[in-house]
């Protein structure tokens, strides 16, 4: 194992009550001389027990829920190495696997940013990388080999520092979800590479990252910050006009759908539908 080829990067762990998540993310951040903990607030103590855990980690202690794409840019304001790992705290990424992914930045010199192969399970493989909706739909085989994409999930970025300084980091409009969308979208345009490199495989837990003491609240909010981020999206990239259509039929079949949510009695699923519901009401033009 090269530890030398760790001091070439900073990992970035954006946190909200994810302390659960510090023992599986410690086997790579300890042998990491440059680390980054950027917690939005949490209540179960994650800042302290990340500093109790990792005493050589930056732990940036916000104080309140930042969102997802701006607690990343407050960490990404302190790293000083050539290149940034963005990991969620959900996704465990073994030292072999970043030493394999710093090892295709290398071979892949103008890439602005690499990606590994999400894993659902051991087997299972997670599609996180595909072509710009905006442009067309993706279609054909999974990849065997590295390639360059047209997106790839937030949830592991490994950034090349300079490259990135040509479009900037995350839109801060985006509180959670389709930050990356964005973020890759201008990659795309701004014609910076962004290579998936299958042969790295990283374990992701989806949904993992939060635990928090009401977990129907944190429903409610996936669904309202999802239906919200859409709507931005489609608007920055699109239309106003795109954006007040899709609004108005998600508004329609939202509130044709919650009923039965409720007659089948899933909780979780009421609390995400009525967070939707309410986040696509409440959007307005910024």
């Amino acid at each position: 194992m090269n530890h030398e080829a760790f001091s070439q990067v900073t990992i970035v762990v954006v946190t909200y009550n994810s302390a659960h998540c510090l023992p599986m993310l410690a086997p790579l951040l300890s042998i990491c001389p440059n680390v980054v903990i950027s917690d939005n607030g949490s209540d179960d103590n994650t800042a302290i027990k990340a500093k109790t855990l990792l005493p050589h980690a930056k732990v940036l202690a916000h104080g309140r829920n930042l969102g997802f794409g701006a607690a990343n840019n407050r960490a990404l304001d302190q790293v000083e190495t050539p290149f940034a790992l963005l990991l969620n705290p959900d996704c465990e990424m073994t030292p072999q696997a970043l030493q394999e992914l710093l090892a295709a930045a290398e071979d892949f010199n103008d890439a602005a940013v690499l990606a590994p192969q999400l894993m659902a399970s051991e087997v299972k493989a997670e599609v996180n990388y595909r072509w710009p909706t905006a442009y067309w739909h993706s279609r054909g085989p999974a990849a065997e080999g590295p390639l360059c994409v047209g997106f790839v999930c937030g949830a592991v970025m490994l950034l090349r520092m300079q490259r990135m300084a040509m479009t900037g980091f995350f839109d801060e409009q985006f509180f959670l979800y389709y930050e990356d969308d964005d973020l890759c979208l201008r990659l795309f345009q701004a014609k910076l590479p962004m290579v998936l490199c299958p042969q790295v495989r990283v374990l992701h837990r989806s949904r993992g990252s939060v635990r928090g003491k009401s977990p129907w609240r944190s429903e409610y909010l996936r669904g309202y910050h999802h239906a919200q981020s859409k709507l931005i999206f489609l608007n920055k990239h699109e239309s106003l006009q795109a954006a007040k259509r899709l609004q108005r039929q998600l508004i329609w079949t939202t509130t044709l759908a919650l009923p039965l949510r409720v007659i089948l009695f899933s909780p979780k699923l009421v609390a995400r539908m009525w967070g939707r519901l309410r986040g696509l009401l409440e959007w307005t033009k910024p």
